[in-house]
């Protein structure tokens, strides 16, 4: 399985995905400064990793303080998780993470420094291996959904390089294959990071999963040419009425799915159930450099001086998706009921 993060004893590990597909490289980051430079510069992406990013950060943050008290060492705790929490506003599982670990420290009460760094350590390690069995459960959940045969269209990327491992939407195909279905992947290139091109192709491959690149704009012309049999993505945020945050470029597949009859779900862990954000005018977009819409590996591919916008998200309005997945089930409309219901499930997660 791929190492998209983990903890070590000298560091917090990624591998770095700004340098896929043309290198496999990896990082250590050694203090929660530079944890929160991976977030932000997307050496680590994809909503679960970032949340899990930001434990491990904290706990590093937390292990390297100097502090002689608690209350010092609460200080610290406070700084770290203000820094993380100011790298990207769009995915709720940063801040859902970053609440945990909060959450955790204070729930310990009076213990020694030591044991106090050693639980959050144990925490942030703990959210990494339950980040890996929902995501399992996920593609148990929704392995029934995906087609017997035929194309299954992905945007972005939502497998185990967006997770600590196995995948969201990824995971429910690789369910899928594991049950003996036969699916043929399209992966759309997903401008202007291209992440479909860059990081899913390169893990389907990796997996010996059918697939086939095709730029954004195709999407259309295989639904109509009876191409696509299902589309799954992933979400960075899912507001309580069922309107879906994910990357920029996913509302126009969903609109694209419900003209011509295609199921269109979504698969993201509970963490990325957002139920005090009512509705998807809510939930913040995160606005990115020009440079990723004009240059391509650092070439320029656009005038001088053009001006530009680089939303990072967009928002898919619940009445154009079949179906949520998660860990605890699958939500359907009305989904503020559906959700809600879900909310009060015990996850039936192995780890």
């Amino acid at each position: 399985m791929i190492k998209t993060l983990e903890w070590t004893d000298s560091g917090v590990r990624f591998i770095d995905q700004t340098k896929l597909p043309t290198e496999e490289t990896y990082v250590t980051c050694t203090s929660c400064e530079e944890v929160a430079k991976a977030i932000r510069t997307m050496v680590v992406r994809g909503a679960p990793a970032i949340g899990v990013a930001a434990a491990m950060g904290i706990a590093l943050g937390v292990k390297n303080s100097r502090a002689e008290s608690v209350s010092e060492l609460r200080r610290e705790l406070d700084r770290c998780c203000a820094l993380v929490g100011a790298t990207r506003p769009t995915a709720v599982n940063l801040f859902w993470a970053i609440r945990r670990m909060q959450a955790k420290f204070e729930a310990l009460g009076i213990r020694s420094l030591p044991q106090l760094k050693q639980a959050l350590i144990e925490e942030a390690q703990q959210m990494y291996d339950e980040d890996i069995a929902a995501n399992q459960a996920m593609g148990r959940w929704g392995a029934s959904l995906m087609p017997a045969s035929g194309g299954v269209l992905t945007h972005c990327n939502a497998g185990a390089l967006a997770t600590c491992g196995y995948g969201t939407a990824l995971g429910v195909i690789r369910a899928a294959i594991a049950l003996g279905k036969k699916i043929q992947v399209y992966a759309d290139e997903t401008r202007p990071f291209l992440q479909g091109s860059r990081l899913t192709a390169w893990e389907l491959i990796k997996d010996g999963i059918p697939t086939t690149l095709i730029s954004d704009s195709m999407a259309g012309f295989m639904m109509r040419q009876g191409k696509i049999s299902a589309i799954v993505v992933g979400a960075d945020r899912i507001a309580a009425n069922g309107d879906v945050a994910n990357k920029i470029g996913t509302y126009t597949v969903a609109v694209l799915a419900k003209e011509h009859g295609v199921p269109f779900y979504v698969a993201a862990p509970f963490s990325t159930i957002d139920l005090d954000t009512p509705d998807g005018s809510r939930i913040p977009i995160e606005q990115r450099s020009a440079q990723e819409v004009t240059h391509i590996a650092g070439k320029a591919i656009a005038p001088e001086g053009v001006a530009v916008e680089n939303p990072a998200f967009d928002v898919t309005p619940a009445n154009y998706i079949t179906g949520i997945v998660t860990e605890r089930g699958i939500a359907r409309q009305p989904y503020e009921e559906s959700l809600a219901k879900l909310a009060a499930v015990q996850a039936k997660v192995v780890l």
